[in-house]
């Protein structure tokens, strides 16, 4: 049975980790200025985005999520012709339609497959699943990183969706957002009233940087600093702690919505890749996707790791 991973643009992975392992990457669409682009996680296109400045305040940008039947249509033509089983992780469905849009056109897949089926030369049945990671960026990249080791062991269908759904749970983020004003006015323009709510927890004082930390996108303030780089230092610290306590995967990923030269220069990653080395984990570290960057903002960091129920302070 041949088995494909799809995520969608909001999940963050190494390029070269997302070729090697043929993961399909369903696209979204970002609106900027007026302005469609087509967020497939090209690298090239990514950088450009960065260069040109098109993330930053002062355009009006926003995501939204394929519909049912551009879905459907994708489904039809890359995934039924190649796979046998198919397991569709999507970003949060709280933040996002993608998940009803992807479930949506799942239904109708499952219904009408046979003749796509037939004329790629592929027998037997196809089977899908549509899964809510509860994940963003570099969550819903980890998720999909201990997926594909799920896929190598070889499990029976419903037993690799069960093992999947209940690994979302199991999944911690740390995320230290650059500019408070950028996500209230984004979190405005979509009315997301979790984002809003944070930055009136936060109070007035939006020159700090705070780092939110919980499991998936459920995140509280744990830390409120006035620098950008003791909020990546408190992450790092946490993370390289974390590693040497014992993982429940081994990986660790870590999205950065920075030009590379910026992102080797963060203070601790040394130490946190020296942690990951030591115990046999892989940093899964990439630039934050084009649809990540919209959502939380250019200059801001995501850090996913799995492990047993710990908090933040447990690690400082």
């Amino acid at each position: 049975m041949r088995v494909g991973l799809i995520v969608d643009s909001a999940c963050d992975l190494p390029y070269e980790f997302s070729r090697k392992h043929d993961l399909f990457i369903l696209p979204v669409t970002a609106v900027i200025d007026g302005q469609t682009y087509i967020d497939e996680h090209d690298p090239v296109r990514t950088q450009e985005f960065y260069q040109s400045g098109l993330l930053q305040k002062g355009h009006e940008a926003e995501t939204r999520a394929f519909s049912a039947e551009q879905i459907h249509d994708l489904f039809m033509e890359k995934i039924v012709t190649q796979f046998d089983l198919a397991i569709c992780e999507t970003v949060t469905k709280t933040r996002s339609l993608i998940f009803q849009n992807a479930t949506e056109a799942m239904n109708s897949v499952l219904s009408n497959y046979e003749r796509a089926r037939a004329a790629a030369g592929r027998d037997g049945r196809f089977f899908m699943r549509v899964i809510d990671s509860k994940q963003i960026f570099a969550g819903q990249g980890l998720l999909a990183a201990h997926t594909l080791r799920l896929i190598d062991q070889k499990l029976a269908k419903n037993a690799l969706r069960h093992e999947v759904e209940t690994f979302t749970d199991k999944i911690y983020t740390c995320v230290i957002p650059r500019d408070l004003h950028y996500i209230r006015e984004r979190a405005r323009r979509r009315g997301d009233k979790s984002v809003s709510a944070l930055v009136a927890f936060l109070g007035k004082a939006l020159n700090i940087t705070p780092v939110i930390f919980g499991q998936g996108a459920e995140g509280q303030p744990v830390a409120k600093t006035r620098s950008f780089d003791v909020a990546v230092e408190k992450v790092m610290n946490y993370a390289a702690a974390r590693v040497e306590a014992g993982l429940l995967t081994p990986y660790v990923s870590l999205s950065c919505g920075l030009t590379w030269t910026e992102i080797e220069d963060l203070p601790g990653l040394n130490r946190l890749r020296d942690a990951c080395e030591r115990n046999g984990v892989e940093l899964l570290l990439s630039q934050m996707g084009i649809t990540s960057s919209i959502y939380v903002g250019p200059g801001s960091l995501c850090l996913a790791l799995a492990a047993e129920p710990h908090s933040f302070s447990d690690f400082q």
